[in-house]
C-alpha cells in the first residue's frame, strides 16, 4: 500500500523535495539507504502530485526488482539493457501524458481538439512505442520526423504534429516538476515552400454569387454567405439562427463562440454586417422555412461542425469556376475588396477578425455597427 505522499515531501530553501527510504530487501540495488529527489517547485499542490506519481513508480519499480531476484521463466530472451531501463523512469508514458492534457486543457474545446491529440500522439506511440516521456532521445524525435516525410506529409502538417506532441509532453513536465528536458522541443523542421494562396478575381466572385443564388441550396448559400462576410468556413458552418439578426436597421450576425464550433481567437468574436449576396443569402434560407436551429445542418449539430468535409465538397465545386481558387481564397479577396474601397486597417480588421496590429487599436470599444455596416456596403459587387 502507497503511503501519502505527503509524508515523502521535503521542503529546503521554499522549494519542494521528495524524499523516501528504501525498502530493505532492494537496498541491495541503492548505493543509499535513502531516495531524494528535486521537484523544483514550491508549489504544495505540484509537489504532492508529483510526490504522488513518483511514488507510485517507486512501488511498481520496486516490485519489479522483488520479481526479478526471482528465478524468471526465459530470462535469458530478454534484450540486455532493456528491463534496467524501463525501471528506471519515474515519468508517465506518453499515452498518459496525453490523458492529463486533455483533462487540463480540454475544458470546453471541440471534439476535435482531442480527436486532433489522439491522433497525433499516436503517430509517435505507433513509430517510438508507448514509453516514459523521459526517455524519448532527440535522436527518437529527429526518427519520428522523417517517418512522417517518409510518408509524404507536407511541413504545415508535420509542424502541427509536433506541436501537439510538444505541448502535451511540456504540460507534464511542469505539472510534475520532472527533471527532464522535452525531446520534441527543438528538433529542425524543413522550411515550407508552399505556394501563398491567392485571392479570387472579382469576375470569377461575381459568377459564383450569381451561381450560388440560382441553385440556393444548403451548399451553394454557405459559399455565398462567406463571399461577402469574409467569414471563415467553420465560422459560418457553426452558426444558430439566434446568431442572426434580420430585424435590426443594419441587419448582422453576432459571431460568437459555441461549444460545437469554438473560435480561433478572441478577437475573432465579433458582429458581421450582412451585405450584398450575403444578405440575400441568409434571407433565402428563412424564407425555405426553419426546421433546425442549425443554418447548416448537414455539417453542424450540438456535439460538432465538420469543417474538413464541407471545404471538400465545396472546393470541388468552385474547380469550375476558378482557376486556383478554393473557399478560404474568399477571405483573401475580401481583405483585398476593403483595401480597394480605401477601409482603414483597424476596422478592416475588425471586419474579418484578424489579430490587432497595434496595442493601441484595442482602446476604447472600437467602430460601431453603423461604420462597420458603411464600409461593408462600399465592398459589394
Amino acid at each position: 500500500m502507497v503511503s501519502k505522499s505527503s509524508e515523502y515531501l521535503w521542503k529546503k530553501n521554499e522549494v519542494f523535495y521528495f524524499r523516501r527510504h528504501v525498502p530493505v530487501d532492494v537496498q541491495k540495488h541503492y548505493e543509499r539507504s535513502s531516495i531524494v529527489i528535486c521537484l523544483k517547485t514550491k508549489s504544495k499542490p505540484s509537489a504532492l502530485r508529483a510526490s504522488k506519481s513518483i511514488a507510485s513508480k517507486l512501488d511498481d519499480f520496486w516490485f519489479k526488482m522483488r520479481l526479478a531476484d526471482l528465478d524468471v521463466p526465459a530470462s535469458h530472451l530478454l534484450i540486455k539493457g532493456k528491463p534496467k531501463e524501463a525501471f528506471t523512469s519515474y515519468a508517465p508514458n506518453l499515452s498518459e501524458a496525453l490523458s492529463k492534457y486533455c483533462s487540463l486543457k480540454g475544458q470546453g474545446r471541440a471534439a476535435l481538439f482531442f480527436k486532433a491529440g489522439k491522433r497525433n500522439v499516436g503517430y509517435v506511440i505507433d513509430h517510438l512505442g508507448d514509453r516514459p516521456i523521459d526517455t524519448y532521445s532527440s535522436a527518437d524525435a529527429a526518427s519520428f520526423r522523417d517517418s512522417l516525410i517518409a510518408r509524404g506529409l507536407n511541413v504545415s502538417s508535420i509542424a502541427r504534429i509536433f506541436g501537439t506532441v510538444k505541448a502535451v509532453v511540456n504540460l507534464t513536465i511542469q505539472e510534475l516538476g520532472l527533471d527532464c528536458s522535452n525531446a520534441f522541443a527543438n528538433i529542425y523542421l524543413p522550411r515550407n515552400v508552399e505556394e501563398k494562396r491567392k485571392p479570387l478575381p472579382v469576375d470569377e466572385i461575381m459568377l459564383i454569387q450569381k451561381t450560388c443564388l440560382e441553385i440556393a441550396d444548403e451548399r451553394r448559400l454557405l459559399l455565398a454567405l462567406i463571399s461577402d462576410t469574409g467569414m471563415r468556413l467553420s465560422e459560418a458552418l457553426g452558426l444558430v439562427w439566434g446568431d442572426v439578426d434580420l430585424e435590426h436597421q443594419y441587419p448582422h450576425i453576432n459571431l460568437v463562440p459555441h461549444l460545437w464550433r469554438p473560435l480561433k481567437t478572441s478577437g475573432s468574436k465579433r458582429l458581421v454586417p450582412l451585405v450584398g449576396v450575403a444578405l440575400t443569402a441568409i434571407k433565402l434560407m428563412h424564407q425555405q422555412g426553419v426546421n433546425t436551429q442549425f443554418l447548416f445542418p448537414s455539417y453542424t449539430n450540438a456535439e460538432r461542425c465538420n469543417g474538413n468535409s464541407a471545404s471538400a465538397a465545396l472546393n470541388k465545386w468552385i474547380k469550375a469556376y476558378t482557376k486556383q481558387g478554393v473557399v478560404h481564397s474568399f477571405r483573401h479577396s475580401f481583405r483585398d475588396r476593403l483595401r480597394a474601397a480605401e477601409v482603414n486597417t483597424e476596422l478592416t480588421d475588425q471586419l474579418g477578425g484578424w489579430a490587432l496590429s497595434s496595442v493601441g487599436q484595442g482602446y476604447g470599444d472600437g467602430h460601431t455597427l453603423a461604420q462597420k455596416h458603411s464600409a461593408m456596403e462600399r465592398i459589394v459587387l
